[in-house]
């Protein structure tokens, strides 16, 4: 099928009523068909349908989106958390293990896939180029449509050959693929990521996010050596390790010598790493975030951040405020499977203050995202608190020695307050 402009295709004869669209996340949104898919909404020539997205941020959701369209995501991410704040996001409240498999099973259905797609290089067909992520993982139903963005500028990367799947239509894209720049790390968050760094052993494999904290970690463990890297997101500082030798991947037993992630999200020079790189490839989240595969890896270090934390170790990653600003994503798989590995550790890390100078150690977490039963290791600029194997009133303390220094008698005294009450 040769690729066709944007505007010589129509999204009405794929679209019922109710239908979902699921389209490719972060940098492997294909964006060219998320606008045109937007703009025949907007003119009135599409039924009301739902849309789902994962991280947001192109800017394609930035424009109006109109009252027939239902924008789907498992948090509020990027863009996302824009609509989440005009009530106009229905979350998934999910582990991303569960959405995966929720779309395999057929459980959450898969109407019609857009897909970024590149041509491979080592076999007819085409490769996924940047994710092989939950829309690839819908557009394997038997049931669901494809509709293919033709991005010659993405990367070719193993592990993202998928044959030649029947296409209900193929577009040019209008556009290179985006990409993330993460924000340049601060004082308090360098301070942050070289406590981390502290904790984590020569040998060790990494799983991180992304964002200012993996930033930051990443120019913190050049001084390692025979790391690996087992990643839903892998981001830009993975090749700074690569280059200065710390990162080999030598130790894995899942994918030795391999860097292994779901997405490449950062900019042109990750994308260029990852480009026929024999030492990376793509990985479905059977592979990046099921407990059974991850828990085999020895040394398995989970690096996550969270909105806010409490004494007692639960963590809060989706609301503040009443606002839906995070998600639950992968995080409680991660934290999990870090703990039954062989050597390995869950570490939460995050400022001890919003920028606002607010707490973010507090009594009692709102909204409980992954339960105090599964608390290992937190980070702060202040300090390293080890929570697992500790009875709540050790944990009480080790928690109150990591928070910002104004805040430690009114946590304490909150704490004791609301026992009181109890």
């Amino acid at each position: 099928m040769q690729p066709v402009a944007a505007k010589d295709v129509s999204f009405a004869p794929l679209l019922q009523a109710g239908d979902r669209v699921v389209v490719g996340q972060g940098t492997a949104e294909p964006t060219t068909l998320v606008r045109r898919l937007l703009q025949e909404a907007r003119d009135g020539a599409l039924p009301p349908f739902r849309l789902f997205v994962g991280p947001a941020i192109s800017g394609t959701l930035v424009d109006t989106v109109p009252d027939t369209v239902t924008v789907e995501s498992y948090g509020g991410i990027g863009a996302t958390a824009a609509l989440a704040r005009r009530g106009k996001l229905d979350v998934f409240p999910l582990h991303l293990s569960a959405i995966d498999r929720s779309f395999r099973d057929g459980r959450i259905r898969a109407d019609l896939v857009l897909l970024a797609l590149c041509p491979s290089v080592e076999r007819p067909g085409w490769n996924l180029g940047l994710a092989r992520d939950l829309a690839f993982t819908a557009a394997q139903r038997a049931e669901s449509r494809v509709v293919g963005e033709y991005q010659p500028a993405m990367p070719v990367c193993r592990g993202g050959d998928i044959g030649e799947p029947a296409l209900a239509a193929l577009v040019t894209a209008e556009a290179p693929p985006v990409e993330f720049v993460a924000p340049e790390p601060d004082a308090t968050i360098r301070r942050i990521a070289g406590r981390i760094a502290e904790l984590i052993p020569d040998g060790a494999c990494v799983q991180m996010g992304f964002g200012t904290i993996p930033a930051a970690l990443c120019a913190a463990l050049t001084g390692h050596r025979d790391l690996g890297v087992h990643s839903g997101a892998v981001v830009d500082g993975v090749v700074t390790l690569a280059e200065c030798g710390a990162l080999t991947n030598a130790r894995k037993e899942h994918g030795r010598g391999v860097t292994v992630g779901g997405m490449l999200l950062g900019t042109r020079r990750l994308f260029d790493f990852a480009d026929r790189n024999p030492a990376f490839r793509l990985a479905g989240h059977e592979e990046t975030h099921y407990g059974e595969v991850l828990s085999a890896i020895s040394r398995f270090h989970a690096v996550n951040s969270a909105l806010e934390v409490d004494l007692t170790g639960q963590v809060g990653a989706e609301i503040v405020g009443g606002r839906y600003i995070g998600a639950v994503g992968g995080q409680v798989d991660y934290v999990r499977a870090a703990q039954a590995s062989d050597g390995g550790r869950s570490i939460i890390a995050l400022p001890s203050t919003t920028a606002k100078g607010r707490s973010r150690i507090v009594a009692h977490v709102g909204t409980v995202t992954c339960a105090r039963a599964d608390a290992d290791t937190f980070v702060t600029e202040h300090g390293v608190a080890e929570l697992r194997g500790q009875p709540i009133s050790e944990r009480i303390r080790r928690m109150v020695a990591i928070a910002a220094p104004e805040h430690r008698e009114t946590l304490l005294r909150d704490w004791h307050d609301a026992a009181r009450v109890a």
